[in-house]
């Protein structure tokens, strides 16, 4: 096979950073996955190998253009999903995946699906009543669907935001922790805060909880209600007994819409204790208007140890 070289040239110092990555990882990457010998002198890249892996080197980084151009960082997810991108001829999806901005937190960060994935859980959502978002830590299940709530509560979409989740980690120790029922549920919901302080300003929520707009509470607090006019949000599904799904999946009242999200690889329920989300993902996969989106490890988006982390599970319990 012909030996070749090429040569991007990039437009600015910023632009080779992002490329780049940490202690150049994203180059790395490149190379352990093309074959091809990533040179990076300056603002020159420089692709050395066979003619075809050295083409297919360069058509990766060019589909990741959008980014390194502004000096955006580019995470493993966004290499991954650039090579699942040229190699099934889906580039021009991939560009609108990287421009398609959800949402801007408090920081200033824009958020966007990262992966194919995580679009196709995002339109889901959008497009359904209920979706079930179903796939391992970091995949963005609960961070997506509470950037859509919070967006739908802004445009007044709907009329509050509803999130919740088992409890079921707490068992008996519930009743020895310090405080009232609220203080005592408090750090099982705590995650569900940390996506609200993304969006808003931690010392508007409690005025925007006084008023109804937001609820953050234990599962048990959803029977015999009916939730209408919400964006409801239920997490950790992966937790909940047949019967308790059923029973908030059952809340659902006109112009609400639901996420329901869980691993059922991290079902923390009895042995003998079917989980609520499986079972609903037996008996509601072919329901009209419930849509089931699966995640997997290549849509982890947090620290790069998560994914591989991720991957040594699935391959041990394989």
């Amino acid at each position: 096979m012909t030996e070749t070289s090429q040569t991007i040239s990039l437009p600015n110092h910023e632009s080779a950073i992002a490329l780049a990555g940490s202690k150049e990882e994203n180059l790395k990457l490149l190379s352990r996955h093309t074959g091809v010998q990533t040179i990076l002198r300056g603002q020159d890249l420089i692709l050395l190998g066979r003619e075809k892996a050295v083409a297919r080197c360069a058509q990766i980084v060019q589909s990741l253009k959008h980014l390194w151009e502004e000096g955006k960082t580019i995470s493993e997810a966004d290499l991954m999903t650039a090579f699942q991108a040229v190699d099934t001829g889906l580039t021009e999806e991939y560009q609108e995946l990287q421009t398609n901005i959800l949402a801007r937190t408090r920081r200033g960060e824009l958020i966007r699906a990262k992966t194919f994935k995580q679009r196709q859980y995002v339109k889901a959502i959008q497009n359904h009543d209920i979706t079930f978002g179903i796939g391992p830590a970091g995949t963005g299940k609960t961070f997506l669907a509470a950037v859509l709530a919070v967006q739908a509560l802004l445009k007044d979409e709907c009329d509050r935001i509803i999130l919740t989740r088992p409890a079921v980690e707490a068992g008996e120790r519930l009743g020895f922790l310090p405080g009232d029922l609220q203080q005592k549920v408090n750090p099982f919901l705590r995650p569900l805060y940390d996506s609200l302080y993304e969006f808003i300003d931690p010392e508007k929520i409690p005025d925007l909880m006084e008023r109804g707009k937001i609820e953050v509470a234990p599962l048990a607090y959803m029977r015999g209600r009916t939730l209408s006019n919400a964006f409801v949000i239920v997490d950790e599904a992966q937790n909940t007994t047949p019967s308790q799904l059923k029973m908030v999946l059952t809340r659902l009242g006109f112009g609400s819409k639901m996420v329901v999200t869980g691993d059922i690889t991290q079902t923390d329920l009895p042995s003998h204790q079917d989980s609520g989300l499986i079972v609903a993902s037996k008996i509601l996969k072919f329901v009209e208007g419930i849509a089931f989106c699966y995640l997997s490890q290549a849509d982890v988006i947090r620290h790069p140890l998560v994914q591989k982390i991720v991957a040594a599970y699935e391959k041990f319990e394989a």
